[in-house]
């Protein structure tokens, strides 16, 4: 059976920047594309000439190798010929083989935010499409606020498709821009339009999320017949979002009825690095992993209740609705209160720590889990430093290195401005074999602004550890959590610590104090302690 195709359109560098608070430079733009590339997208719309100095640039560089550049713009202004739009003219000056113009479909729109007649409007669409042909560009007309629009006035919705189909347009993209269309509306517009008419091998799709069902939006398109999809990776794009490429591509690899109807231009290899290339663009973004996002969030393949750990060690498949690895994500048996020996065995495991079913020890973990929550610890989050709890409790837990004492300094003093500024600076000392070694951080960065005492800490810990010091310095601090779980007098800080390396390994160690700067110190350790055990295993000099 031969399998039609369907094509993946990405705009994460164009609407995906307009993101409240993201801005990509141009050198970011080429990684992100890159990556998209290597992921096998058909389209990558890399932004609007003109509209901003990094877009321009970004066009002028190399371009993919596999993927269809497309240049974004709008429709030309009524009063003007195609030919003498400065705007226009922008966007075919980038050189892509593809070109994707905006233009209102939505009569109400017309009137008030153009101020032109529908006429005008519907002739602007042929004629911007047709100039674009004839300069042997591939035309995309995104018709915006298509559904409201089809809402108010079907006949000259279509109009306006129809303007586009005839002017040569390859793709005409239906937009749900307010983002606020359910998925049975979408999947009953999208069969009229095709039964008016419009080729569904000719339609795309472009959803916003602000009720959360761009994805279900999308996939009801392809079911009543779309044959491209628009979206972004993780959801970037205005507002809420746009679909979710992160979530439509697995889907469409991995459910039925898409998985056996459909082609993309993703392999089942190149899905196995969604997760990498998900992390990839936080970290570009600087932005902390959605862990509830699906098929790539840390949360989306975690089995907290005993009953699920139990039965997920029997058959996967009892609690899991594919298999995590294809989609280079990883099975998590959280540690937590609410645990039982089920997860415990299947996490010990997980870190390649084998034990006896009937080993008494197993029992004290748990007791020990639980007590240490009791406190404030939270294991279900931090599964390094539960790691190591198990491990010491198992009598293998060595020990690298001794902390002989440390001490954190914030002092106020003014600069050579005159201004009042912090200077958090940190001594640690630490005892390696018959070896003590002092450190002396600041946390001053290069701009000159404090970092605060914690920051001088972890730089003063990870300045000199003698024979592990490779080991550490191929790790990073990517994201630090502080909560209260006392109120009053006797307040309890817990701190929660993401780390990651040069591997793409990402741990979490928890700390907890009623001083938040031991309670760090403790998650620095734990995080740095995990490392060890598993890039160098055991101590320097130390026995087997």
């Amino acid at each position: 059976m031969t399998r039609e195709r369907l094509y993946l359109f990405d705009t994460t560098l164009r609407d995906g920047q307009q993101t409240q608070g993201v801005q990509f430079s141009t050198a970011e733009k080429r990684v992100i594309a890159a990556a998209l590339d290597d992921l096998g997208v058909d389209y990558i719309e890399g932004g609007w000439p003109g509209a901003n100095p990094t877009d321009s640039e970004f066009f002028s560089g190399r371009a993919p190798t596999r993927a269809v550049m497309t240049a974004f713009g709008m429709t030309k202004r009524v009063g003007r010929s195609a030919e003498n739009d400065d705007v226009l003219a922008a966007v075919l000056d980038a050189g892509t083989p593809a070109v994707c113009l905006v233009g209102k479909t939505h009569e109400f729109h017309v009137k008030t935010a153009l101020g032109c007649t529908l006429e005008e409007n519907r002739e602007a669409i042929r004629a911007s499409v047709a100039h674009c042909v004839a300069k042997g560009r591939e035309a995309l007309f995104d018709a915006e606020h298509f559904f409201d629009g089809y809402r108010a006035d079907p006949a000259y919705a279509l109009d306006c498709l129809r303007a586009a189909l005839e002017a040569g347009a390859r793709w005409i993209v239906l937009c749900d821009t307010n983002g606020g269309t359910l998925p049975a509306e979408v999947g009953r517009v999208v069969s009229e339009v095709i039964a008016a008419g419009v080729p569904g091998d000719r339609l795309g799709i472009h959803c916003h999320d602000d009720t959360g069902n761009a994805v279900a939006n999308s996939l009801a398109a392809v079911d009543a017949g779309c044959r491209q999809i628009q979206g972004t990776l993780n959801g970037l794009g205005e507002r809420c979002g746009n679909a979710n490429l992160t979530t439509i591509i697995p889907t469409l690899l991995l459910k039925e009825p898409y998985a056996g109807r459909f082609e993309t231009g993703v392999t089942r290899e190149a899905l196995a690095g969604m997760v990498r290339v998900s992390r990839q663009l936080d970290d570009i973004l600087n932005r902390v992993p959605l862990r509830s996002a699906p098929y790539v969030g840390a949360s989306a393949f975690a089995h907290k209740a005993g009953l699920h750990a139990s039965a997920i060690l029997k058959d996967p498949s009892t609690y899991e609705h594919v298999d995590p690895s294809v989609v280079g994500n990883e099975r998590v048996i959280p540690m937590s209160n609410q645990a039982g020996q089920s997860n415990l065995r299947a996490r010990l495991a997980a870190a390649g720590i084998v034990v006896d079913p009937k080993d008494a020890r197993l029992g004290r973990i748990l007791e020990v889990v639980k007590a240490r929550e009791d406190q404030g610890y939270a294991y279900d989050r931090a599964q390094a430093s539960f790691e190591l709890v198990a491990r010491a409790e198992l009598g293998l837990l060595p020990e690298f290195f001794e902390v002989k004492r440390y001490r954190v300094t914030v002092e106020r003093r003014k600069n050579k401005y005159n201004e009042m500024v912090s200077l958090s600076e940190a001594v640690v000392v630490v005892k390696i074999g018959e070896r003590k070694m002092l450190s002396v951080s600041e946390s001053m960065d290069e701009t000159g602004t404090d970092r605060g005492p914690v920051n001088a800490l972890a730089k003063a810990l990870g300045k000199d550890l003698g024979p592990y010091q490779a080991v550490i310095d191929d790790m990073k601090l990517v994201d630090f959590k502080v909560r209260i779980t006392q109120g009053g007098t006797e307040a309890v800080t817990r701190v929660i610590i993401d780390s990651e390396d040069s591997r793409g390994r990402r741990w979490s160690t928890v700390g907890v104090s009623a001083n938040i700067v031991d309670a760090s110190f403790e998650a620095l350790l734990d995080a740095i302690n995990w490392k060890l055990i598993r890039d160098v295993g055991r101590p320097v000099g130390g026995s087997a």
